[in-house]
């Protein structure tokens, strides 16, 4: 016997934002403990204001947040693990990772590889929430951030990357990967503070 329940109750409320916008935010909660940290680290508050002014404008402008997010306990850990582990205190990116924490109405998904949609239920959830631009922040911007940028144009969705917002190792890499994103995704990196979230909503 077919249901009679709307297609969109498939969620069960759990996915209850309309948008044609979502901000994605990507590897954000990072403990940043890795090889060559150093200029990271040393932007990471920098970098961590700028996301979180961006964040604040979206929620004004009804704009869900999405974290996506790698899994540091090796699969066995869901995302509050994995925001206790990145809040010790020897922990590089803590001050990053306390200024991003996510709110009640945020949404997160865990990933196990570079990018957002992979092995994830990121697809199922944009197409619930109706999205059609995404807004893309986070790190790193050679990596993770442009697999997933990728990822969101070959599904024909617009896609912004702040420039702003995103950041690599190197500035060398920083560079190259915003400009591959502009001319092969059609990505534009206006920094966050001059777009107009408005007339993109």
């Amino acid at each position: 016997m077919l249901s009679d329940h709307n297609s969109s109750d498939d969620l069960h409320g759990n996915a209850p934002d309309r948008s044609e916008v979502v901000l994605l935010l990507v590897d954000v909660i990072n403990d940043l403990n890795f090889p060559q940290n150093e200029k990271l680290v040393r932007e990471s508050q920098k970098l961590s204001s700028c996301i979180a002014g961006l964040k604040a404008r979206c929620k004004q402008a009804a704009i869900p947040t999405i974290y996506v997010n790698d899994n540091f306990g090796k699969w066995r850990s869901d995302f509050s693990e994995v925001v206790r582990h990145c809040l010790c205190p020897d922990a590089s990116g803590r001050r990053m990772v306390e200024a991003l924490l996510p709110e009640q109405q945020d949404y997160v998904v865990l990933k196990p590889k570079h990018s957002a949609f992979y092995a994830t239920p990121l697809d199922t959830l944009l197409e619930y929430i109706g999205a059609k631009t995404v807004i893309l922040a986070g790190i790193t911007t050679n990596a993770c951030v442009m697999i997933t940028a990728g990822d969101v144009h070959v599904r024909d969705l617009g896609l912004f990357v702040p420039s702003d917002c995103v950041a690599a190792l190197t500035e060398e890499d920083q560079i190259k990967a915003l400009e591959f994103m502009q001319k092969n995704f059609d990505a534009d990196i206006t920094p966050a503070e001059q777009l107009d979230l408005n007339a993109l909503s």
